[in-house]
């Protein structure tokens, strides 16, 4: 069986998006105890680099061609060129988008499935899977362009009801999918993201040293991973280190790792000056797989304050290393973590405070919340995620199943005990 993933995404941007397509591929990299063979598809000599280093035996990248243009098109655009540029510059152009239609290139690679892990799908004549993440936009219009708006709900319905199987990272997400979209339960398949952190080597101590020493980090400190989207709740968790600091008289290092989303940075900015935050609060922006496990190693616990989460990737990795976590009660959160985190209001100042002391400082809830995670951890592994897509794979192409695909299609991941 032949499987393209249509994978046309940089890390650094995209935030978990990117990881989650990254540790997919490297999981089914490393299925090659059957005859699957996998096509990655992108459209940029970056992305192409950047996927191929971590690419398994039975996986290839192609590029997709770029549009041919003839003299006379080429004559005519550099013509209109001027025109078309006061245009842009003076008219607003309201523009509903559209679902995109193949034209023919992802049918000429003769797959048999097609997997649109990265949000966007093409209308095309091959069985697909699709992925939508989660309904963000609608529970939190506020923070998206009505362009992002306009384009979300048009391609994401459609996504939802022309692919095969819709695959989501969480039984909450299932349920707003079906409930918002009014997609048949059974054509949405729940497989969570494991800790892609799995993949990389632990940091030898020499390795601490260096990432401490680069970066200048003061111990103890609570780690934030996360892009600087608003939904991601930075704000509310300055002003519960300044709680601690004012009322309390506790200073605690908070170091922020993931790219900063531009329209929101100025508002960040602002807020760490108006609480003197600037020097209790570091940005490391994106930082590479070995760094990233290095800070996991010299954190005091994790902390997620975000108003909205389909599944949380530094949680997995967070458990991975034995880390602590504090996280807020919202959306998929709870069903993920069970009883193996601190869980607060994201909305309250003082609940986020309370629980980042306790999981930075109380040794007793520490040791508790390292084994309650690692025995969390153990529903969900990088193989175990890799597996699961194939066998939705192999249903959507009509192929047969094994035992264990069937399994992993009807177990409950986030309800099921671990096996």
């Amino acid at each position: 069986m032949k499987v393209a993933i249509d994978a046309r995404i940089l890390p650094g941007v995209t935030g978990g998006v990117a990881v989650a397509v990254k540790t997919l591929v490297q999981g089914l990299g490393q299925l090659v105890d059957s005859d699957e063979q996998y096509t990655i598809i992108v459209d940029r000599v970056e992305q192409q680099a950047w996927i191929s280093s971590f690419l398994g035996p039975n996986q290839r990248v192609v590029l997709t061609p770029k549009p041919m243009r003839g003299c006379a098109e080429r004559l005519k655009r550099r013509m209109f060129r001027p025109l078309a540029q006061y245009l842009r510059a003076t008219v607003e152009r309201r523009v509903w988008p559209e679902v995109p239609v193949s034209n023919g290139f992802h049918e000429s690679l003769g797959c048999n499935v097609l997997h649109f892990p990265t949000q966007g799908f093409i209308l095309c004549a091959i069985p697909t899977i699709y992925n939508p993440h989660d309904l963000q936009h609608l529970v939190y219009p506020q923070f998206f362009s009505p362009q992002t708006l306009a384009w979300r709900e048009t391609v994401y319905p459609a996504g939802c009801n022309f692919a095969q199987t819709v695959v989501v990272g969480s039984q909450w997400v299932k349920e707003d999918v079906v409930r918002r979209y009014g997609i048949n339960r059974g054509k949405v398949q729940v497989i969570p993201e494991a800790a892609p952190t799995q993949t990389s080597t632990h940091p030898e101590p020499s390795e601490l040293s260096r990432v401490k020493a680069t970066h200048d980090l003061k111990q103890p400190f609570a780690l934030f991973p996360g892009v600087t989207w608003p939904h991601k709740n930075h704000l509310q968790l300055f002003r519960a280190l300044a709680q601690l600091r004012d009322e309390r008289g506790i200073t605690l290092q908070l170091v922020c790792t993931g790219a900063c989303y531009s329209p929101h940075w100025p508002r960040i900015e602002a807020e760490l000056r108006e609480l003197n935050l600037s020097g209790q609060v570091k940005f490391l922006g994106y930082v590479s797989d070995a760094d990233l496990r290095a800070l996991y190693g010299l954190a005091a616990c994790l902390v997620l304050p975000s108003l909205y989460e389909a599944s949380s990737l530094p949680i997995f990795e967070a458990w991975f290393d034995g880390l602590p976590v504090a996280c807020s009660n919202a959306t998929a959160l709870p069903e993920q973590v069970r009883d193996a985190a601190i869980l607060f209001d994201p909305t309250e100042t003082k609940a986020i405070a309370d629980a980042l002391l306790t999981a930075a400082t109380d040794h007793e809830t520490q040791r508790a919340l390292r084994g309650r995670g690692y025995q969390r951890l153990k529903d969900f592994d990088v193989l175990r995620t890799a597996t699961a897509y194939r066998a939705v794979y192999r249903r959507a192409a009509g192929a047969r199943l094994t035992e264990e695909d069937r399994w992993l299609l009807q177990w409950d991941w986030m309800r099921g005990v671990a096996q």
